[in-house]
């Protein structure tokens, strides 16, 4: 693919060009498209959808198995180098262009317009597991509300305790056996669970809610579902640190063995939750930015951020940890024996070592792990609340997001989708309800872990290698540079320069590599829960399940080449003006839903005219009610 691109307007006309006989009214165009009523709702947004459950529940357990304070001192070295410099780049890319995912690509050059898609694709699929979880936790706000908690003691079978819940532990049992009845493995179906769809219905109905209106309806959310998490951690923080064993919990997160970044998975692990922790490649930081004023400091915004999202990743550490030390304390004095202060440390430092290295990460972390400890607290039901109250939140603000990367490029390309937003989301929502059936039944609990780990990773990995690359190569990075220091008013750095040329594009390229040759080495492989065991096994996923996991990946990055190809037949059969010799317009900035009937459309205007205006963006026009470029 060339890399050259036309020259911009400025180099040419001049921002003197006198106006022809048609013009582009100012007034209507900027009232046309929606923005966000203030920076607050913005900056809120932002950080809702980049702060979310993997913060709680994720990170604590890489920090362990990585560590511990070592991990800490990579994980901030890959964000400053990686993490910010790829955020900043979305943020600028969106707020510039003023469009969805697939208008910002299409106008870095028309045959890249499919990463747009795939981002939309990923984000669709990511959609559909993660309202599951934030069901699931409706489920167990629910039951929060009862004393005592349902979890707390193993039911009885007459005189006798449940064999399965005896041989586990009673948040064991409650999670696998009462909220999800999970099968033995992925292959055992089963009937659907009735509670756990109806959560899921609740969970589709509160998006809908939330974004019917676009950012209009979702902004106002976000006061509550971005705030409110703060709030219960810090209380979690409070009553935690007051916990005995606590302060062992924390040394046990913080203890820095450094001999583990010699280890090549290390570096993959925390490469990967910073890429996560960002929500890069979705296109959601895109679209939330394309809703901004052009003279907004993205820069800063991406600095503090990214800042803000590490901050709480180590607070919702030390939460866990001071929570889980003290769980580990307290089984740990049922051991002892007149112990010295030392055998007691080694005790507590064998169970939190036992609870992490076993796989509690994610859903086991929040559902059975955390959950068992907070039934030690005084006032239990209130704390379990709080918790899962918590948790609803993260995941409604990240899943607000993951919407806007579905709904704000589509609708900013498909002029019908534009003049029928409510229908469009309704549908939207109805059908991921529909699709996400296929998680509530006895083995989707498997189906979920199959989502998570194989429909975004790599081909979010490839959108985000194709994104980097599309900026600095294609468009180029010193002019990207440009457009930025006259968006702002004032240059940024050059060192982004060499980051998104070099740094970001051979870092993601490794861990693309080094992702691909991990699954290719290991079978890839799930745990389920083992009913006669009464514990969780290792299962190798079955041919028709690896069939499935690849047909996810393939179809998430299919549509990168077939953008390519299809600009390219166009092109070559004179259907689509994508050439060099293409005539160019200023990108529309215009949500043309919004706009008044009296507002000519992009073909009825003067180019020359808008041109010297603008002066910054372009991208080839195609037809009036068409997709401009596929």
């Amino acid at each position: 693919m060339s890399s050259e691109k036309p020259s911009l307007p400025g180099d040419e006309l001049g921002v003197e060009t006198e106006a022809s006989s048609v013009t582009v009214p100012e007034a209507p165009l900027d009232a046309g498209r929606d923005g966000w009523d203030s920076k607050v709702e913005y900056f809120l947004a932002q950080v809702g959808f980049s702060v979310g459950l993997g913060n709680v529940w994720r990170f604590p357990y890489l920090c362990h198995q990585n560590g511990g304070g070592a991990f800490l001192l990579l994980y901030v070295l890959l964000m400053v180098l990686v993490g910010v410099p790829l955020f900043f780049l979305e943020l600028a890319a969106g707020q510039s262009i003023r469009q969805g995912s697939i208008g910002v690509w299409r106008h870095i050059s028309p045959k890249l317009v499919g990463i747009g898609y795939s981002s939309c694709v990923v984000c669709f699929f990511v959609a559909l597991y993660y309202n599951v979880i934030i069901g699931w936790s409706i489920f167990y706000l629910m039951n929060s509300f009862k004393n005592p908690l349902p979890w707390e003691q193993c039911p009885k079978e007459g005189n006798t305790t449940v064999p399965e819940c005896s041989a586990s532990s009673a948040t064991s049992y409650f999670w696998f056996r009462k909220a999800l009845d999970v099968s033995d493995s992925i292959e055992e179906t089963g009937e659907f669970n009735p509670v756990i769809t109806g959560c899921l219905a609740a969970a589709w109905l509160i998006v809908c809610l939330a974004m019917y209106k676009g950012i209009k309806s979702s902004g106002k959310v976000m006061y509550f579902s971005s705030i409110f998490p703060y709030v219960v951690l810090l209380c979690f923080l409070i009553r935690g640190l007051m916990l005995d064993g606590a302060a062992e919990g924390v040394k046990y997160m913080i203890y820095p063995r450094l001999e583990l970044w010699r280890d090549v998975q290390v570096w993959r692990q925390a490469a990967t939750q910073v890429f996560f922790a960002l929500g890069l490649g979705f296109g959601s930081v895109i679209a939330y930015s394309s809703y901004n004023p052009r003279n907004n400091n993205c820069h800063r915004d991406a600095i503090t951020v990214a800042t803000i999202n590490f901050l709480t990743s180590v607070l919702a550490s030390l939460v866990v940890f001071a929570v889980l030390g003290f769980r580990a304390k307290t089984i740990s004095s049922g051991s002892r024996s007149g112990s010295t202060s030392l055998r007691m440390n080694n005790l507590i430092y064998d169970h939190l070592f036992l609870a992490l290295s076993q796989g509690v990460e994610g859903t086991g972390l929040a559902f059975i792990a955390f959950t068992e400890a907070m039934t030690r607290f005084p006032a239990s039901p209130f704390w379990s609340a709080l918790f899962f109250l918590m948790l609803l939140n993260l995941g409604l603000s990240t899943m607000f997001g993951t919407m806007a990367g579905i709904l704000t490029p589509l609708t900013d390309t498909f002029t019908k989708l534009r003049k029928h937003k409510l229908c469009f989301t309704v549908c939207s929502c109805v059908l991921g309800f529909v699709i996400g059936l296929l998680f509530t039944q006895r083995c989707g609990n498997y189906f979920v872990v199959m989502f998570d780990d194989y429909s975004a990773t790599l081909p979010l990995i490839i959108v985000v290698v194709f994104q980097t690359w599309s900026v600095a190569w294609v468009y180029g990075a010193d002019r990207f540079l440009a457009d930025i220091r006259q968006m702002l008013g004032r240059p940024v750095s050059v060192v982004y320069k060499y980051l998104w040329k070099y740094v970001c594009l051979l870092a993601m390229l490794g861990l693309l590599g080094a992702s691909l040759l991990n699954m290719t080495i290991i079978r890839p492989q799930y745990t389920a829960w083992n009913r006669d065991k009464a514990a969780e096994v290792k299962l190798a996923y079955p041919t028709w399940a690896l069939v499935v996991l690849s047909s996810l990946i393939i179809i998430s990055v299919l549509p990168v080449p077939v953008g390519y190809l299809n600009a390219r037949l166009r092109q070559r059969f004179n259907q689509s003006a994508l050439g060099a010799e293409a005539s160019y317009a200023p990108c529309s900035t215009t949500d043309m839903d919004c706009a008044p009937l009296s507002t000519p459309l992009v073909g009825d205007v003067d180019y020359s005219t808008a041109l010297a205006e603008e002066n910054y963006r372009l991208h080839p026009q195609g037809q009036e009610g068409e997709e401009s470029t596929v």
